[in-house]
Parts: C-alpha cells; structure tokens; sequence
C-alpha cells in the first residue's frame, strides 16, 4: 500500500504503466475452490494493460532490518502436497493376526519414503524435502483400526527431481502397504511451480537494489525450499522476487509459521522505497533503450 500510495502520487512523472496487484490465497485456496496468482492468471491480470515485469518481495523474520537477499533463477521451491489413505482390517489390539494394521503399515510408509530423498535424488544437483506433517487412525487405546490417512508436502528446485519424486513416492507407498497386505491410495494435488528469477531482469535490477539498501547490505543467499505463488507470474514474464528484512536486532528469529513469529515493521520502510526504485528505474532503463 505504501509503495501504490507513492508511485500514485507521482504517475505523471513515470515512464510506463503500474499495476498493483493484490493478491488474495496465496497460502492456497480452500479446498474443492480456485484462488490466488493461478486464478489471477486465468482472469487476465497480465493483460489489459500487458504486463512486461513483476517484482515482489517477501519479509523475513530471520533476515536483519536493512538487508535484502536476493538469487537469480530458483530462489524457492516448488511445492506439492500430497494425502495418503492406508487401508487395513480392523481388529482388536489384543489379537492382531486376525486383522491388517494400517497404523504399523502407515509407520514404515512414513519410513520409507524418506529414502527417497536420502537415495534417489541427485542432491548436488539440487535440494529436495519429503515431509509428513499429518498422520490421522486410531479410535482406542485397544482397537486396531481399519484406515489411517496422512498428509505431506513436497519440496524441489528442479522439475525433473519434482517428477522423480512423483513416481518413487507412488511406488514405495503402494509397494510398502502391499508388503503388509494393507492397501494404499496416493493422491498428489496441485501445486506450486518453482519460484524462478529470470536472470536478465534481476542482474538488470541489481545495481537498484545496492543503490537503495546499500552494497554491503544486499546479500546473495542459496535458494529456499519454502515455497511461493507468485511463482505462476514468473512463468509467464520476467520477475524478480526477494526477501526483506524484518529481523529486530535484539531477538533470536523464531521463524515463520511459528507461535513466536514476529517482525520489526521498522524493515517496511526499505521494502517500500525499493520496491518504488525498482519501477521507476525500471522505465528509466526501458526508455534508455
């Protein structure tokens, strides 16, 4: 809001056309709905006026106030989640021959799959993450249950990795169920693409970002495996994402999606008046051209 209150404020001075995008969903739409930068898309957000650039930041409760990280290509991953529903017999936990026990099964599942980062992904090639975050079975201390699901994500910053990943989680899933005379069904949901920097516009747009924060202060990182929407803009123009500061100089960063998360809105400032430099030196360099 900051930056649209200034670059308003002086439109008649720009060389180009701003659009301000707000986006709603980023975090992923309510299930069964459509919603953030993929549904944006589909409703022309780019068009009418066509958009040739985007830039985007995102603050960091871990990066100190002042400073900006920034990466050209991959900066974030892509991201898919993925449910898990592991199929047995019920039984009583007293005799559990007389059953299949989906939670056992559900246990070397879990297991197994994170050997699929640990000895099927090219790791110098690129980072990869298989996490489990939700595991759901079980009515009673004493009862063997018929069915467990599970929840998970996946993490990578290269797509042939992405589909690796895909196929050998279908197959040690199922294959692991079946081992135990368990069933198992996978479904992998739609995603994130990589968050993807195009290189030209950010080597362009670098000097913009020293000038504003200062050389000292813009710092080149690794690339991340959390994840980010704003990649489906990237996949159809030139964009350039970065992070923000937001780190106060007397607390331990406690990290996002955290009880303890917190940021120094001190930060937003820099992320302000970058964010405006980066337009208006953006449209100076166009009409230089």
């Amino acid at each position: 809001m900051g930056v649209a209150q200034i670059l308003t404020e002086m439109k008649n001075e720009l060389e180009g056309t701003v659009k301000f995008i707000f986006q709603p969903a980023e975090e992923g739409a309510p299930k069964g709905e459509e919603g953030g930068a993929e549904l944006m898309l589909k409703e022309g957000v780019l068009k009418n006026p066509t958009v040739d650039a985007i830039f985007g930041l995102h603050i960091s409760d871990d990066t100190p106030v002042g400073q900006i990280e920034y990466r050209p290509q991959g900066i974030m991953a892509s991201v898919n989640s993925f449910d898990i529903k592991v199929t047995g017999k019920q039984a009583h936990g007293s005799a559990p021959w007389s059953g299949i026990d989906p939670i056992v099964t559900s246990a070397q599942i879990i297991n197994n799959i994170q050997t699929i980062v640990s000895r099927n992904m090219p790791l110098t090639r690129q980072a990869a993450v298989v996490t489990v975050g939700v595991i759901n079975g079980g009515v009673r201390n004493n009862i063997i249950p018929e069915e467990v699901t599970m929840q998970g994500t996946i993490r990578t910053l290269d797509e042939e990795m992405r589909q690796l990943i895909f196929r050998r989680l279908k197959t040690v899933i199922e294959s692991t169920a079946a081992s135990n005379g368990a069933v198992a069904e996978l479904t992998i949901n739609k995603g994130y693409p990589i968050t993807y920097n195009d290189p030209e516009l950010t080597a362009q747009m670098l000097p913009t970002l020293e000038e504003t924060a200062g050389k000292e202060n813009v710092i080149l990182i690794n690339a991340i495996t959390g994840a980010e929407d704003f990649s489906f803009f990237q996949k159809e123009i030139p964009g350039l994402y970065f992070f923000l500061g937001g780190k106060a100089p007397d607390r331990e960063a406690a990290g996002h999606h955290t009880p303890d998360f917190y940021i120094d809105e001190s930060g937003l400032k820099l992320g302000v008046v970058t964010m405006s430099n980066l337009v208006i030196d953006y449209f100076s360099q166009a009409k230089g051209n």
